[in-house]
């Protein structure tokens, strides 16, 4: 197992808390030596990962917390999202939300739909768990996608 650092915060499940979530994942990225544009990815993908546990996790009444925890590694950061509140089939939704076929589709997604189109599209892995509460598992690898290296070597025999 490879060696990682692990940093992580509570957060209430409120929307003005949502920025203090991307600060940290974005100072962490810059640390790791992200480029610009793919830490504004990470941003953008953890923002809607927080907004939907805000908006659908708990009721309007309830007290929740939204845990966010970044597991470092040489080679990638992977995010981690999890709330305790009301949970979501994502496969079914999926169904109901895509495939997309082009970008111009996107503008049309129902409500919620779009921010698991950015979630999937900016990050190169992104797995859901679903029992009590949600949990969102985003990996965005350094320096380029799984594989990369790989394709690299192959077009160079």
């Amino acid at each position: 197992m490879a060696q990682y650092d692990y940093i992580e915060i509570k957060i209430p499940a409120k929307a003005q808390y949502v920025g203090v979530a991307r600060l940290m994942i974005s100072g962490i990225a810059s640390r790791l030596g992200f480029t610009y544009d793919d830490i504004e990815d990470l941003k953008i993908a953890s923002s809607e990962a927080i907004t939907n546990a805000v908006q659908h996790a708990y009721g309007a009444d309830d007290e929740g917390e939204i845990v966010v925890g970044c597991a470092l590694y040489e080679d990638r950061l992977e995010i981690m999202i999890a709330d305790h509140g009301a949970s979501f089939d994502f496969e079914e939704t999926k169904k109901h939300i895509g495939p997309y076929s082009d970008a111009s589709e996107a503008r049309f997604l129902r409500e919620g739909g779009l921010g698991l189109y950015l979630m999937e599209t900016l990050m190169d892995e992104v797995k859901f768990h679903h029992e009590e509460g949600v949990t969102v598992f985003m990996t965005k690898y350094l320096g380029g996608e799984r594989g990369e290296e790989d394709v690299k070597r192959s077009a160079n025999s």
